[in-house]
């Protein structure tokens, strides 16, 4: 059996590429920051689709959480398939950004995948897939998302860059960057909001979580996509 990790993965996006990876046959550990709730009916629904896999609390933010996530992992004989999902924001304009809400953001979006990657450099197998959820926002600039845009294109040039880290090995490193997808972070935006976001899309819709996961599954069964970002955005900001 193959092991794969999703982080972020009790809902949404992540939730969606769990069930896509337990459907292509792995043992897939997932993991969640704080809401119980979440990681409760995230395993009611993965149980009844199999039984190959588990939810771990694992905290991005906090260095020592992800120690323990890491000492976890090595139970397995190897790790196939990294995931990184896991993400958080900052919205507020330049002057509004305190020092320790930006390096949250950069610790959760970039600091913990590389230390992630790192930590499991010996356990990931050649052949393996790593795939970092990037976003549009690190292609095209949000006025008030400085955190989260500057995050993402960073997280975008370290896949790129991990790359030459794992070069011989036929491991492979790509980026999926989603534009706008209809999951908890979306729903409660204004209307007006969405109605602006949508007269950008050529498709004019938002995506379904389960897109998104055909864009990772599309890497996962692809060996020679290596170094890549994949917009997954319907056309947005064609005009």
């Amino acid at each position: 059996m193959k092991y794969a990790v999703v982080t972020g993965a009790t809902k949404g996006i992540g939730l969606a590429i769990a069930r896509m990876l337990l459907g292509e046959g792995y043992h897939v550990t997932i993991t969640y920051s704080h809401d119980e709730a979440a990681a409760e009916t995230c395993r009611s629904s993965l149980g009844a689709i199999s039984p190959h896999f588990e939810v771990v609390k694992a905290n991005q933010a906090d260095k020592a959480s992800m120690r323990h996530l890491v000492e976890h992992l090595t139970k397995y004989p190897s790790i196939d398939c990294i995931v990184c999902n896991a993400g958080t924001t900052l919205r507020c304009d330049l002057a509004g950004i305190v020092d320790e809400e930006w390096e949250r953001v950069m610790q959760v979006n970039v600091n913990s995948n590389l230390y992630l990657i790192r930590d499991l450099y010996t356990k990931i197998v050649p052949n393996s897939r790593i795939i970092f959820i990037g976003s549009l926002m690190a292609i095209h600039p949000h006025g008030t998302s400085l955190a989260y845009g500057v995050s993402k294109a960073a997280l975008h040039a370290l896949a790129q860059n991990l790359v030459k880290s794992f070069e011989a090995t036929n491991t492979t490193v790509n980026v999926i960057a989603p534009g706008f997808v209809e999951t908890e972070w979306q729903a409660n935006k204004p209307q007006e909001i969405r109605d602006n976001i949508l007269r950008k899309s050529a498709i004019k819709r938002f995506a379904a979580p389960d897109e998104v996961a055909e864009a990772v599954r599309f890497c996962i069964n692809n060996a020679f996509v290596n170094g890549s970002v994949i917009e997954v955005s319907g056309g947005y900001s064609f005009k």
